[in-house]
């Protein structure tokens, strides 16, 4: 636990205009950009991954002909100063932080276990990150202050870290309360439940600070964070979400969501073809329904970063999976396609071990069928994504296209996510992946900043 935290900024005045904001782990700039949608000026923010800070910089000062950047910096060698220098003494001031959650995740904790003892998820630096998330809201003078994070934080070696991070800031004078929000709920076409602290110096948090639900789940799904619900409470500090609405209209679908993009790989057959991110194609259609108005509102006619893996192997597998199978449908697949073609080239196992072999091997994904089954999935154009992550990055198996046998491209990740079409990722296809899958839904962000406008435009009504 941080200890003597200190406040040297000299801002030192509230106002009730809308606070401006500053993001001290900014990525690629998700959930600053959803602020920026609902009407913030964001002034400022820094990341330690360049190729993230880019994208961040373009998209939220440079294509709007603002000379501000984003700093490429690790938060624990920073100084605030820079970012400080920027702010009105007279403005309140939001800072926004999604502390690294590879030492909290299921998929982070399991890699660092197979890196051996001394790298177990409770000894990586980067579960302690939100020491200095909560050093920056301080040295900063901040007047309000959220933290995003994933929903295994609550329980990060016995330690609740949303709790943690509550108290800690209520010991430098911020009411403060956190909760867990679903994506989906806000029009995101992804299920993607995350916990978020909210903090303020003037006005204590209550659940009316919360945005509000605009859809609700398909066939009645429960989602994990449902599940966990009643032991949330157990907290002091914990707000019950504001739950959807039977009268909504349900989550977005996964074909809601990508029907109006370009075709880019009709037959296995086909021939691949590597598209760069710059690359603009004409939509395949006009736009269907609200989400796709949503996501053209400002790109009309053409849309770029289509770029999607070579996984030449894989192809005729993803051809003949159905919605919603795994690696297991998939490997039976595989077997299906390695005894079709032994049968017409007349490969006998037994008698031409070795050309069988080397068959196999051209057809058959080498990944255990016992602990990888859940990493292939092809998605169900009828219902909500599963989570995107970061390891999109490294291959795409975890969403594999609803009707085109592919991984999904880096635009249709964007969509999952809420990316605006003219939202650009200037930089490689794996660096546009990562960026994505780590990103804080920007519609889900927007809902959220809305939320708290309002809450502030209260407190304003309420002192006139």
């Amino acid at each position: 636990m941080p200890e003597n935290f200190s406040n040297t900024s000299s801002r030192n005045n509230y106002s009730r205009k809308l606070p401006k904001i500053v993001d001290l782990f900014s990525g690629c700039g998700g959930f600053s950009y959803g602020f920026k949608m609902a009407g913030y000026d964001v002034t400022g923010g820094l990341d330690n991954d360049e190729s993230a800070v880019n994208t961040a910089s373009y998209n939220l000062h440079w294509k709007d002909g603002i000379d501000r950047d984003h700093f490429r910096s690790d938060v624990r060698d920073f100084d605030l100063d820079k970012l400080s220098s920027e702010l009105p003494d007279d403005e309140p001031l939001l800072v926004l932080g999604g502390p690294p959650c590879q030492a909290y995740s299921q998929i982070g904790r399991a890699k660092l276990r197979s890196l051996g003892d001394e790298r177990i998820h409770t000894k990586d630096q980067r579960g302690m990150l939100f020491e200095d998330f909560i050093q920056g809201v301080v040295d900063l003078n901040a007047d309000m202050a959220v933290m995003e994070n994933v929903l295994e934080s609550v329980n990060y070696g016995g330690l609740n870290i949303p709790d943690l991070v509550c108290e800690i800031l209520q010991e430098n004078g911020y009411y403060t309360g956190w909760t867990v929000l679903n994506a989906a709920d806000y029009g995101v076409p992804q299920i993607r439940e995350r916990v978020f602290v909210i903090a303020s110096k003037h006005k204590e948090i209550t659940p009316e600070v919360l945005p509000i639900p605009n859809h609700k789940p398909i066939r009645n799904k429960i989602t994990p964070a449902v599940k966990r619900m009643k032991g949330f409470h157990e907290s002091r500090h914990f707000m019950e979400p504001n739950y959807p609405e039977a009268h909504l209209p349900e989550w977005v679908n996964v074909g809601d969501a990508l029907s109006d993009l370009p075709t880019l790989y009709k037959s296995s057959r086909d021939k691949y073809q590597f598209y760069p991110l710059n690359l603009s194609f004409p939509y395949e259609k006009d736009p269907v329904n609200a989400f796709q108005q949503e996501m053209r509102k400002t790109n009309a006619l053409k849309v770029s970063g289509h770029a999607y893996r070579k996984t030449t192997r894989d192809f005729p597998i993803f051809e003949r999976m159905n919605s919603g199978d795994n690696y297991n449908e998939a490997s039976k697949i595989a077997d299906d396609l390695l005894e079709e073609q032994c049968r017409f080239l007349g490969i006998d196992p037994m008698k031409h071990e070795d050309s069988y072999k080397e068959m196999k091997k051209k057809i058959v994904p080498p990944y255990s069928r016992d602990k990888f089954q859940e990493k292939w999935k092809r998605l169900d154009p009828e219902i909500t994504s599963h989570t995107l992550v970061a390891h999109l990055s490294t291959d795409t198996y975890s969403h594999i296209h609803p009707w085109e046998p592919r991984g999904i491209s880096v635009r249709e990740a964007a969509r999952i996510q809420s990316f605006p079409d003219d939202f650009m990722f200037q930089c490689t296809m794996s660096n546009a992946f990562k960026q994505i899958g780590n990103a804080v839904p920007p519609l889900l962000s927007k809902a959220l900043a809305s939320s708290i406008a309002e809450w502030l435009q209260k407190e304003k009504a309420s002192t006139l």
